[in-house]
This record gives structure tokens, C-alpha cells and sequence, in this order.
């Protein structure tokens, strides 16, 4: 088993140990059915399609995702655990992205356990399930983007609560990035070339072309561009605080 695989394999498993991982999972799907049967309204749209579902998960994921990934390392820190496991023969992106691959699979499993949503949309109608199976993957790319850069503000304090409210306030601007409303502000500061920049910062943007069954190479290599860059800051960031 390599490195990753073990931190991987031990992180999944400590959330479980606990009832918060239950907890978690029970409130996304309670969230998640109640937002999709009543103020989506499934059934009032008379349409085989879980455009609703799908709709409310960049909120969803604001609140919860960074409930999550809080804990990655600034329990590690305040513990004092962090340097046992970096004195493990493995190394800072081994540690980091065994931890994230850990969270990332947590809130997998949650977003698996909606299955049934789909099956009731079958059951109605004949929906499009290669837009419902785009629309997933996009979710689930989002979810990472969310968890990466709550490991990256997670290593940055011990603190948890701290840790969540960073992330919240982050994500949100992310999500927010692509909204006329904030371009336009933009525009009275910023070149046209930097407000596109900022446009296409835009996580809401990209999972929105992604859930409408377009499954464009650019929407993808965003988001795991996005992961990538948010994970080596992790590590950046572990680095310069070991000594904290």
C-alpha cells in the first residue's frame, strides 16, 4: 500500500470513528431532499430532470464542505500530531493529498447515498441520465475545489472554527466571481482582461456549464487546476508553520 493509499485509508476511517461523519451525511441529505422536493419544486415543474437538485448544491457545499475539511490539519496542529506524521517516511504532498483524497471520498459517499433522488426522476419520466451523470461529476469536482481550498486555510490555524469561517468567506467570493453584479463593480476598477480573469475564477460559472450535460475539457481542467494549485499551498503553507 503506498503512502497516500495509508492516509488515505486512516482519515476516511477516523471519520466514521465519530458521529459526526453520520451527522454530516444525514443533514446533506435531509438539506439536499427538502431543497430539491419543496423549494425546487420537483414535482410542480412537471419536467424529468433534476435541474433542482442540482441547483442548491454550491450552497450546500459553502456551509458543509468546509464543516469537513475545517479539520484537516489545524486539529493535526493543535494537537500537536502534525509532527509525528511528518516525521513518517512520507512525504509533505504524500501527507497532503492523502488527506484530501480522504475528505474528497467522505463527501463522495454522501453525494452517492442521493441515488435515490435519481431514481424517483426515473421513475416519473424519462430524464437525460448522461446530463443527471454530468451534472454529478460536476458536483463532485466542485466538492473538491471546496475541500482544497479548505485544507489550504485549514493548515493556516489551529483554530476550527476559525479554519471554517475562512473557508465560507472564500468560497463564497469564488462562487460569487462570475456574477454580473460583481462583474460590473469590477468594471469600474479593472481592465476588461482582468474582469474576464476574475470571471473565470468563478466556481458557480463552471459547475453551471458542467450540470447543463456540456461537458467541456476547459470546465474540467479548472477545477482540477483549481485542486492542484489549492493543494500545493497546503503544503506551502504546513512548511512554513511547522515550527508554529
Amino acid at each position: 500500500m503506498s503512502p497516500v493509499q495509508a492516509i488515505a485509508r486512516r482519515e476516511l476511517a477516523s471519520y466514521f470513528a465519530t458521529p459526526v461523519a453520520y451527522v454530516f451525511i444525514v443533514i446533506f441529505l435531509a438539506l439536499a431532499g427538502a431543497l430539491t422536493f419543496y423549494m425546487g419544486g420537483l414535482y410542480e415543474r412537471g419536467e424529468a430532470d433534476l435541474q433542482p437538485f442540482f441547483a442548491f448544491h454550491p450552497w450546500l457545499y459553502l456551509f458543509l464542505v468546509p464543516a469537513v475539511s475545517m479539520r484537516l490539519w489545524s486539529e493535526e496542529r493543535k494537537s500537536g500530531s502534525i509532527e509525528l506524521l511528518l516525521t513518517l517516511p512520507v512525504s509533505m504532498w504524500e501527507a497532503v493529498l492523502g488527506k484530501f483524497l480522504a475528505a474528497w471520498l467522505f463527501v463522495g459517499i454522501a453525494l452517492a447515498l442521493t441515488f435515490p433522488v435519481w431514481i424517483s426522476v426515473n421513475y416519473l419520466g424519462n430524464p437525460d441520465n448522461g446530463v443527471i451523470l454530468a451534472s454529478y461529476l460536476g458536483s463532485l469536482l466542485m466538492a473538491g475545489g471546496f475541500l482544497a481550498v479548505g485544507a489550504t486555510l485549514s493548515a493556516a490555524t489551529r483554530n476550527q472554527v476559525v479554519a471554517f469561517i475562512l473557508t465560507v468567506v472564500v468560497c463564497f467570493l469564488l462562487l460569487l466571481a462570475g456574477f454580473p453584479l460583481v462583474l460590473d463593480f469590477a468594471r469600474a476598477f479593472l481592465p476588461e482582461v482582468l474582469v474576464d480573469a476574475v470571471a473565470g475564477l468563478s466556481f458557480m460559472t463552471h459547475f453551471s456549464a458542467i450540470s447543463k450535460g456540456v461537458l467541456d475539457i476547459r470546465d474540467i481542467l479548472f477545477f482540477l487546476l483549481s485542486i492542484v494549485f489549492w493543494l500545493m499551498a497546503s503544503a506551502v503553507v504546513i512548511d512554513l508553520k511547522k515550527a508554529d
